[in-house]
Order: C-alpha cells, then sequence, then structure tokens
C-alpha cells in the first residue's frame, strides 16, 4: 500500500491520507487532485508513507497528478513550512496562497511548457559609471555572494541603488544564477520591468503581481519554478514564487508597509525574503532611503552589513531644500497656503514642474451640514463616506460602499451641506482655479483604475506637458522627474495625532520619499510642507535630511516603551456580526493565555482603531514577549486552545509582527 499525505487549504493543521493508485508515483511537492467531501481539491504532497493510521477501508485515491507542473523543490517546500510555523497558520493554506489562481484549480487545461530560454548573454552595458560609493556598495555584497549575507543599502534619494541592484543582478546571471527583484507597488513594476529589460536584452524576465490575468501569472509562475526566467520582478506575492537556481535577492523600498499582507498568511515578504536567503545561503539587499527601525537596528548591531550612498548620483545633483510653511499665520484656502501658491507660479513662469502631494483621495473627506452637525458616516464601517464630487458619491475606502449625494440633510433637511477637508480631487479643482492656463494632472487609485493609465499621465510627464501633478503616496517613491523641482505637501499633520507607534516612522518615511522627487536632476529643488507645527523635531528632521538621528531618536524611545525591534509582538483579531462577541472572545483568549506562559505579557482585548467594517464588530488583543523564543512557543500552544475552543460566530485570526498595532 502506497500513501501519500497531501497538504490542503483547509482551516486544520494535519495533512490527509490518500492512497495512491496503480500508475501514479506523485514525488514529494507533486501537484495533485484528490477527493475531499463531495469536491475535489487541489493539493500538494509532502510525504509518502508505506502505511496509514485511518482505516484501510476509509482511504480514499488520488484522482490526478499534474504532470504539466514540476514537484515544488525539498528547499521551496522548507520556506512554505516555515511561513506555516512562525505564522501560525496551516501548511495547506500556504501552501494553496503561494499557488497562481490557475493552478489551485482542480478542474483546468494543461499549460503547455514554454520553450527553454538561452543561456543570458553578457557582459550587459551599463550606461553609467557607478560612483565610487556605488563600487563600494556592489563590492561589499559581493564579498558574500556564495553565502548568506543581508546587507542594508542605505541610500539617499536620487543616490542610484537601482543602479547598484542592476549590476549585482547581472553577477547573479554571469554566474549562471536566478534573481529576485520585489519591489512595494504594483504602479512601479512597469516602469521598473521596461528599464531592466533594456538593461538585460534577451534575459528571460517575468513580472510577478496581483493585477495580471490569471494566465499571465501562471506562465509566470511556472517559467520561475522551472528556471526558465532568470529575473523575477514582482510585489509581495514574488516573494514566494519557486526558484531552483536563486542566486541574489534584492528588496527595493524594505520599509514599506505593503510588504506586509493583511490576510489570510499575515506575512512580510521582506522578511521571508530574509529567510529565504539564509535557507538558500545566498546575499539579500534590503534598499531605502529610509529604513525601518527594526532592519537599520540589525545593521547598527552588525546583524546585517552596512552600505550607504550619501550623495545624489548626478554630480551636480544636490538634495532638496525643505521649509515649513506655518499654516497659523499662511492659512489656507481651499487647502493651498500663498507660499506654496506662489512657488508653483514661480515654476509655471520657468517652465518647471511642480508636485502637490496630498495622501487622501477623493474630493473631499466628509460631507458636513452647518446647521445641524450631521456629517456622512457609513453604515456598514465606523468611518466617514468621502466625497467624490464628480461623480456625485459618497464612498467608504473600507468596505466599498457607496451612496448618492444628497441634496438635503437627511437629519435635518437643510440644503446647507458643506465639504471639509481636502482631497486629491478637491486639491486639482483648486489648484485649477488659482492658476488658470496650468496644465495639471492628478495621480490617485481613482484615477488610475484604468489599466495603462498611470504610464499615460508618467508619459506627459516625461514629454513635459504638464505643469503640476497632483497626487498620494502612489508619486511618492520609485519615479524620476527630471524637471520637477519643486514639492508641495498639503495636510500631513493628521499623523502626528495617531496612536499608532510607528506612525511617526511611517511619516518621515513618507516625507523623505515625497520630497526626493524634487531636484533630481541639474535644477535645485524645493519642498514646501504645509503644517501647524513647523518647530516639531520630526519635520526639523526631515528639512536636516538626517534619518540616522532621527532613528536612534525614535529606537530610544521604542526601547523605553519596550516595542519592536526590543520586543515581539502578535496580535489576535476578533470580528463578529453580533455586538460585543468580538470582545467577550478575546476575554476569554486572554485568560486561556495568562494560563500558559509567564513570559508572555497578555493586554487587554480593545475595539479595533476602525471599531466596525462591513458590518463586522472588530476588537484585537495584543500580546508581547521578550524575544521570537519565548514568543513562539506561547502562540503555538495558545492557537491550539483558541482552536479547541472555537467561536461558531466570531471570526478571528492571529497576526505575528503586526504592522497596525
Amino acid at each position: 500500500m502506497k500513501i501519500a499525505r497531501v497538504a490542503l487549504d483547509v482551516p486544520l493543521e494535519q495533512a490527509f491520507d490518500f492512497l495512491v493508485p496503480e500508475g501514479l508515483d506523485p514525488a514529494r511537492g507533486s501537484l495533485v487532485v484528490v477527493p475531499f467531501g463531495r469536491t475535489a481539491k487541489v493539493g500538494v504532497v509532502v510525504a509518502r508513507a508505506a502505511r496509514s493510521d485511518v482505516p484501510a477501508e476509509r482511504l480514499r485515491e488520488l484522482a490526478k497528478v499534474f504532470d504539466d507542473v514540476a514537484p515544488l523543490a525539498a528547499r521551496d517546500l522548507e520556506l512554505l513550512e516555515f511561513c506555516a510555523a512562525y505564522y501560525q497558520r496551516p501548511l495547506g493554506e500556504v501552501l494553496h496562497a503561494s499557488l497562481p489562481p490557475r493552478l489551485r484549480q482542480a478542474r483546468r487545461r494543461v499549460i503547455k511548457a514554454q520553450p527553454a530560454s538561452a543561456p543570458a548573454p553578457g557582459p550587459f552595458v551599463a550606461p553609467v559609471e557607478a560612483t565610487p560609493a556605488q563600487a563600494q556598495a556592489i563590492a561589499q555584497v559581493l564579498e558574500g555572494f556564495e553565502r548568506f549575507h543581508p546587507v542594508l543599502l542605505a541610500g539617499i534619494t536620487g543616490s542610484g541603488k537601482t543602479e547598484v541592484y542592476l549590476r549585482l543582478i547581472e553577477q547573479a546571471l554571469a554566474r549562471g544564477r536566478q534573481a529576485l527583484y520585489l519591489v512595494p507597488e504594483i504602479g512601479l513594476t512597469p516602469q521598473l520591468e521596461s528599464r531592466v529589460r533594456s538593461r538585460f536584452p534577451g534575459v528571460a524576465i517575468v513580472a510577478a503581481h496581483s493585477h495580471l490575468g490569471e494566465g499571465e501569472r501562471a506562465v509566470a509562475w511556472l517559467a520561475a519554478h522551472a528556471g526558465r526566467a532568470r529575473i523575477v520582478l514582482g510585489t509581495r506575492l514574488a516573494a514566494l514564487a519557486p526558484m531552483p537556481e536563486l542566486g541574489l535577492i534584492v528588496v527595493d523600498e524594505e520599509h514599506d508597509p505593503s510588504y506586509k499582507q493583511h490576510e489570510g498568511l499575515r506575512y512580510s515578504a521582506r522578511d521571508v525574503a530574509v529567510r529565504r536567503a539564509q535557507l538558500a545561503a545566498i546575499p539579500v539587499v534590503l534598499g531605502s532611503a529610509t529604513p525601518s527601525l527594526e532592519t537599520w537596528a540589525n545593521a547598527k548591531q552588525g546583524r546585517y552589513g552596512l552600505a550607504e550612498l550619501r550623495e545624489r548620483a548626478l554630480a551636480d545633483a544636490k538634495l532638496p531644500v525643505v521649509r515649513m510653511v506655518d499654516t497659523r499665520a499662511d492659512r489656507p484656502i481651499e487647502g493651498l497656503s500663498d507660499a506654496l501658491l506662489r512657488a508653483l507660479r514661480a515654476r509655471i513662469a520657468r517652465r518647471e514642474q511642480s508636485l502637490v502631494f496630498v495622501n487622501r483621495r477623493g474630493f473631499s473627506p466628509v460631507l458636513f451640514c452647518r446647521s445641524c452637525a450631521w456629517h456622512s458616516t457609513c453604515t456598514r464601517c465606523s468611518a466617514n463616506l468621502v466625497l467624490h464630487q464628480r461623480a456625485g458619491e459618497m464612498r467608504c475606502h473600507h468596505c466599498g460602499h457607496r451612496e448618492r449625494v444628497p441634496a438635503r440633510c437627511p437629519g435635518c433637511g437643510s440644503p446647507d451641506l458643506a465639504p471639509v477637508g481636502q482631497g486629491t480631487q478637491r486639491i486639482e479643482e483648486a489648484l485649477g482655479a488659482a492658476l488658470p492656463g496650468a496644465r495639471i494632472a492628478r495621480v490617485d487609485r481613482d484615477s488610475t483604475a484604468r489599466k495603462g493609465a498611470l504610464a499615460d499621465v508618467l508619459a506627459l510627464v516625461r514629454d513635459e506637458r504638464l505643469d503640476i501633478l497632483v497626487g498620494t503616496q502612489m508619486l511618492a517613491k520609485g519615479h524620476d522627474y527630471p524637471r520637477l523641482t519643486l514639492v508641495g505637501v498639503v495636510d500631513s499633520d493628521c499623523a502626528l495625532y495617531s496612536v499608532d507607534f510607528r506612525a511617526s516612522e511611517r511619516l518621515f518615511s513618507l516625507l523623505t520619499q515625497v520630497a526626493g522627487r524634487a531636484g533630481r536632476a541639474r535644477e535645485p529643488g524645493e519642498v514646501l510642507i504645509q503644517t501647524d507645527f513647523p518647530a516639531h523635531p520630526l519635520y526639523a528632521a526631515v528639512a536636516a535630511h538626517d534619518y540616522a538621528a532621527f532613528a536612534d531618536a525614535s529606537l530610544e524611545e521604542r526601547r523605553l516603551a519596550r516595542f519592536p525591534p526590543f520586543a515581539h509582538l502578535a496580535m489576535l483579531r476578533a470580528e463578529s456580526k453580533h455586538a460585543g462577541e468580538a470582545l467577550a472572545f478575546l476575554r476569554a483568549a486572554a485568560r486561556l493565555a495568562q494560563g500558559l506562559d509567564g513570559k508572555v505579557e497578555i493586554f487587554d482585548p480593545v475595539p479595533a482603531p476602525l471599531e466596525r467594517k462591513a458590518g463586522f464588530e472588530r476588537a484585537q488583543l495584543l500580546v508581547r514577549a521578550a524575544s521570537r523564543g519565548a514568543l513562539q512557543p506561547f502562540l503555538r500552544a495558545w492557537k491550539a486552545g483558541l482552536d479547541e475552543k472555537g467561536g461558531r460566530r466570531v471570526r478571528w485570526s492571529l497576526d505575528v509582527d503586526p504592522q497596525e498595532a
């Protein structure tokens, strides 16, 4: 009797035993179809055995072994097993999440094998000479190219980090190895893909991100898995793509919170990339102008190498001058101060380009009644409905609920309704009124929903057919605008009021990134930040371009407060459609936790920052430990107890290393 143990995407930890019929011989890592209940599921063989503890009469046979997909390699399975153990998820769920949607289908067409790619040609010609700092950073990574060698590449905006990545990828290709290049935003991938393809003509390159069609994702995954793709570019999901000859991992903008998955398998692609490099004994380069405090601490303590780029790559390019506009004295009208408008007019007169940054899409965050103080709120979430004036709608940016804009106040019937606050649409409209004749374009999730829309706008910027860009953080990183010399920042103060201990770190990073769009060529750049707190230490650090001082001060605050990287966190989240049940579940979970391990600190359950979302009442419970060695055994025991306890009307999940605490 031949038994195959198969991991399936079901909320159970164990694999399931199936009989292997005559004529089939699935290896470990093979994709198979098995009967499960009244349906069929795709699973992965994780072990073979000669016998089973399940009675023979209850064993069912494998239905199919996919022969158009080679078995997953032992190293790829080891990585996925690590993810399952560390993030406290069933192995079957992790395996399922690592596969493209087409390969999860029990009934699908055979995917034809692509022809094998020719060896990568080379050497490749770089368009510019490496600066001394770039050459030193490259040499530092190459020192450990045949072993696990994590290196933080801390480079100011415009310092040429991408050039360092490309030269290191060339070295990996020359050694006959594959390279994985991760970026945080889908919007950055097409631009980067074009640059990489032009740099490495003839090399098989695939993109991997969620905006691709199912067929495209499957073909890209199979090319990486078979080793045909020599370079894989992608967002966080690419961190799990199988690559048998992987020789280098690059994580660009490693600080970016987009690398954290917030649903299902709640993994950090950056942390998984580091673990993957460790398992494969290869270098991993973590690049950023504003590294995460965890990564900075690892580099300062010697666990990671540290390579720094302190000057811009172009000899004449300097960091922009950053100034604060005191909005208590220069009161903005429609979100725009007089100082910012004067600076915009000056750039238009000099045929230079400007960026007005406001990290809030829509026209206005809320519609308000001046008569009775009614304001637009979502019926399904504890959030305001955002006014989208051009569409004549109010929209919830959390659950997607939409309503028509009322002609009169639903509360008192007054017609005196007014938008409060500014979003990208309102700033765009205000700029058009204040600067007639200016060529203005808006870039946010709404304006770039159509495929190719972002590329079209960026083409206008490159061709100098735009004067002003208005946008969200989609424009804050990864883009190079040679004629852009002014950045105006609208309404960044709201982040200073956040209860999230990471809020200041993220605000500093965001402001530094968006400021870095200015003055990247020969013309000097200027950044104007509108604020009610011009003397705030965070703004002073941004103006001084002094990440190290900000990071060291922030790390000291974290040390005193016992927050990461000086402690390790996990969050138990719960939600229910019935009031009070999520908190009641967490109170019971806290009692269970207190009986397990005195080394782990259990906080009181509290409502989530967004207490109600899509009709569910939400709450959370934080636990903290001094080390992962203390936290991980506790989480395993706690989760086992929670699985037994259950909660029929409560949905719950564990989030290890949460980014929103």
